[in-house]
């Protein structure tokens, strides 16, 4: 009874604010997606598609441990060079980077997502990702190398379930998982010359079946909107490696601003959690270097999120820049520094 009463409350306060005329549709504006880094906050009618294309690049550069950046001779252990092995350094009991330690990274993903309307309640969705990761290095005797390894990832579908919706607010389940299509265990000669597994953050899939459950809220105003989602991607069980990526959980909030009908900006909020991974791959030697340490995988990180949109005749433009504000990383990670996302789609 209060359930309804509230709903009730809050569709007569939308109502009031926003003023529409007869057959206009609010969520046809400029603001009607989320931010470009929001995934599974809209709905589509009955029988229509989506498709899209998304581009991400995300960078990272320097040493941290918890809040605190660290040089490239800390993260070896070590203020004067010397030939490899070296000393390493030791973090919360675990000595690590013996061999050499990640400097930067730079993670590019192209994604292509489709959506369709199965129904005015339920949309079906699935979205296919092409990862490129690129990771420099420095060893202990101040030489440097590179490693690069690119193909397909994990492949994502799942079902957004309306809740609850009126004229100007939408309640939005994301029943989603994604399946082990992407190569966890792939090797490269550099720079030993040898085989070797790339280290954990440099593999294009988690190797497991995740849950991805997770839920949305979105209002309209008459000139602005808002939203908030509660997203989580939780492994099931282990892989064939022997262990499972850290549990994630990330809480957005967002508020768009129509300049026009057409043109919106965007600014957005993004809490995320990881957990450290479950279990050990016997090919990840975490003495020789950090990034095959599983302790080290988790941590918490805030993003900030500044973004505009532009619908142009059907098309959707969408784009964001995201530079990480705060983190505070398990053991001795590489620190992000920024995000971009771009994407276009078009519904018919």
């Amino acid at each position: 009874m209060l359930l309804r009463f509230a709903l009730a409350c809050c569709s007569l306060g939308c109502l009031a604010s926003v003023s529409m005329a007869d057959n206009f549709d609010r969520r046809a504006l400029a603001d009607k997606h989320a931010p470009a880094g929001i995934m599974g906050a809209h709905l589509h009618d009955k029988g229509e598609w989506m498709v899209e294309y998304k581009y991400m690049n995300m960078y990272m550069e320097d040493n941290q441990i918890g809040e605190n950046k660290v040089s490239d001779a800390t993260a070896l252990g070590t203020a004067t060079p010397v030939g490899p092995p070296g000393p390493g350094i030791t973090v919360d009991g675990v000595t690590t980077n013996r061999g050499a330690t990640p400097t930067q990274m730079t993670m590019e993903m192209h994604m292509a997502h489709i959506m369709y309307g199965a129904s005015e309640n339920v949309t079906l969705y699935t979205m296919a990702m092409l990862p490129s990761i690129t990771m420099d290095h420095t060893r202990a005797n101040y030489t440097d190398f590179t490693t690069h390894n690119s193909g397909f990832g994990d492949t994502a579908f799942g079902a957004l379930l309306r809740v609850y919706s009126d004229e100007c607010q939408d309640w939005i389940f994301n029943l989603g998982c994604s399946v082990p299509t992407g190569d966890i265990f792939r090797e490269t000669s550099t720079p030993t010359g040898s085989p070797t597994a790339f280290p954990y953050p440099m593999r294009l899939g988690s190797g497991t079946f995740n849950a991805r459950p997770g839920l949305t809220y979105r209002r309209f105003h008459d000139w602005y909107s808002w939203g908030a989602q509660f997203q989580t991607d939780l492994p099931i069980g282990k892989n064939y490696r022997g262990y499972s990526v850290g549990d994630e959980f990330r809480f957005n909030s967002w508020t768009s601003v129509l300049l026009t009908d057409n043109l919106s900006v965007s600014l957005r909020g993004e809490h995320l959690w990881r957990t450290e991974y479950d279990g050990q791959d016997p090919a990840a030697n975490g003495t020789l270097i950090s990034t095959n340490v599983e302790q080290f995988r988790g941590g918490y990180w805030y993003n900030l999120g500044l973004g505009a949109q532009y619908l142009f005749h059907g098309h959707y433009f969408n784009a964001e820049f995201v530079p990480t504000i705060s983190q505070d990383l398990n053991g001795i990670q590489l620190e992000t520094d920024y995000a971009f996302i771009a994407s276009w789609s078009k519904s018919f």
